[in-house]
């Protein structure tokens, strides 16, 4: 039975850090809102296989077409046909607070309460914290990330394996359900690291900078969370993305 693709426009909020799927290999499970307010999680987007034209990064506005999951009933999630991805403008850093703002939510619960399987949230008394991973711990995800980045058709380019970040980044906050301490999952957070390194020179002082990013400037100046929960394990969230926005002081929706 054919099934009547739709189509779908997003900004681009969240990058999660890749994951091997034993069906498509190395897949990174994309979130965006639409012109309209509407989350949507895009997957299975094997990032690393995208051409010039459809490779996005936060901010993007992307344009592609969908159809609803097999096995993923919640309702933001689409099966995005790859090759149909374009990338079309950027939200302007203005429009930002305007456009996000009304759509935050005032707790991970209140989120879940109203259906949502997706949502921004404004933290409070935030802290950014890292932990040094296990060395056993590296190596099982040095594996993965291999397995991952062989796993591909005949036609598609060989990947190089990725190496994963050293440390674990995590963040301890609060929202109006009470604490929380999640581990951050947004690829641009490791990719923070590793670019930090490069231009500190250091793996401290990339971590300090890091702190500094996390801990005073995002704070003082605005920052979301995107969350979202778990297909096969709904009542756990996670946090995806840290978005650098505004608080232009509108009250949470929910």
């Amino acid at each position: 039975m054919s099934v009547t693709l739709q189509s779908c426009r997003v900004s681009i909020l969240v990058k999660a850090l890749p994951q091997r799927s034993a069906t498509h290999g190395e897949t990174v499970c994309c979130a965006g809102v639409t012109p309209g307010g509407e989350f949507k999680r895009l997957f299975p987007i094997r990032f690393r296989h995208l051409s010039d034209d459809a490779s996005f990064g936060r901010w993007d506005w992307v344009d592609f077409k969908y159809r609803p999951p097999t096995s993923d009933r919640r309702k933001e999630s689409c099966h995005v046909m790859e090759d149909s991805i374009l990338v079309n403008g950027c939200m302007p850093p203005k429009d930002r607070p305007s456009f996000l703002n009304r759509l935050v939510s005032g707790s991970v619960k209140a989120a879940e309460a109203n259906g949502q399987s997706l949502a921004l949230i404004r933290p409070r008394n935030t802290q950014f914290y890292f932990k040094k991973k296990k060395p056993d711990e590296l190596e099982e995800e040095r594996r993965t990330y291999a397995e991952a980045a062989r796993q591909g058709s005949f036609f598609d380019e060989q990947l190089k394996a990725l190496e994963p970040s050293p440390y674990e980044f995590r963040f301890k906050f609060e929202d109006d359900a009470g604490p929380h301490d999640y581990a951050n999952g947004d690829w641009e957070a490791h990719a923070m690291y590793f670019n930090g390194r490069r231009r500190e020179g250091s793996e401290q002082a990339a971590l300090d900078w890091m702190s500094k990013k996390f801990n005073e400037e995002y704070p003082r100046k605005g920052m979301l969370f995107c969350v979202g929960n778990m297909a096969k394990r709904p009542q756990t969230w996670q946090l995806l993305g840290v978005l650098r926005v505004d608080d232009t002081g509108q009250p949470a929706l929910f």
